[in-house]
């Protein structure tokens, strides 16, 4: 028997955005320092597993994404990112990311994972645009993954960076986890579907008329924790829910409990989150439904679909 990975089959890109979508990911890794490419050899898809293991503050002999994991998922068709420090010789990761390609009648990336150990130079973004230069390559046209929706910086970079939108909230969709990162917490996550065509940051300010709005709930610190006017809505979370959850891990559940609950009454509404303030207020605004892009999209085997998943605390 002939083995035939889904990378073999064929698919049609959108050239132009692809293009662009490429331009914009060299540019992204000029920026932050460093190089990113795609990784299938045992040692670089080990690095990366020592890697993610760190990033969650796991032991490297369990980490998150095992080596034949990872293996697995990049012989089925999907990719493992790496970025590299370009200044530095080292082979070790300073960014990965990992994504697999979704139903064949889609046209949508799912990723599993996007982490960076220094944000503030921009390899997280670097990442991210790689990931969607390889997509749209392949003739995706979204990407999806899952967040924590207490992690501000997270949010702010998936929702006005990158200008996703959280699309669905899921509660505890993991169950209990046991990593350096989420312990004693419910793994609550928002999915980020992010349009790769338009691939564009959010210009708007999210702050804008929020001054003015009525209080409705509030937090468990005794401040406000959520406000609507007649079409917005807006929710605050904790400045660092990573150090909550280890100096009091009772007040961060009850972060997560409040915060649920503004959530998913809102979601039932019709609201959905796409926009977070630099000091920590979600914006939430009535769902617009997507119109599809003018190009051809109906489904063939030709034509698979992508998704993404990224639960980085650092990306």
């Amino acid at each position: 028997m002939t083995s035939v990975t889904i990378s073999d089959l064929g698919r049609t890109p959108d050239e132009a955005p692809a293009a662009e979508a490429e331009a914009v990911a060299s540019a992204a890794a000029r920026t932050a320092g460093v190089t990113v490419r795609t990784v299938d050899d045992v040692a670089g898809i080990r690095a990366v597993a020592d890697f993610l293991a760190d990033v969650w503050q796991l032991p490297r002999a369990t980490p998150p994404y095992p080596t034949e994991v990872l293996h697995s998922l990049v012989h089925a068709g999907g990719a493992v990112h790496a970025a590299y420090a370009a200044d530095q010789r080292s082979e070790r990761p300073v960014g990965a990311s990992v994504a697999v390609f979704g139903p064949p009648a889609e046209r949508a990336v799912y990723s599993f994972v996007a982490a960076a150990t220094a944000s503030d130079r921009g390899v997280g973004y670097a990442v991210k645009q790689a990931q969607r230069a390889w997509a749209l390559e392949r003739g995706a046209h979204t990407m999806r993954w899952t967040f924590d929706p207490l992690v501000s910086r997270n949010a702010r970079f998936n929702l006005v960076k990158l200008g996703a939108v959280g699309a669905e909230y899921l509660v505890d969709l993991y169950g209990p986890m046991s990593d350096g990162v989420n312990d004693g917490d419910e793994s609550d996550r928002l999915t980020a579907d992010w349009d790769l065509v338009t691939g564009t940051a959010r210009a708007a300010d999210p702050a804008e008329g929020r001054a003015d709005a009525t209080v409705f709930r509030h937090a468990p610190d005794g401040g406000p924790l959520a406000l609507r006017d007649d079409r917005r809505l807006w929710c605050r979370v904790p400045e660092d829910i990573v150090a909550l959850r280890a100096a009091d891990p009772a007040l961060a559940l009850r972060w997560r409990h409040a915060v649920r609950e503004v959530f998913t009454d809102a979601y039932g509404e019709g609201f959905r989150a796409t926009a977070m303030s630099r000091d920590g207020w979600y914006l939430l605004t009535p769902h617009t439904p997507h119109t599809p892009h003018t190009v051809d999209t109906s489904p063939t085997p030709d034509t698979p679909a992508l998704e993404a998943t990224s639960e980085d605390p650092r990306t």
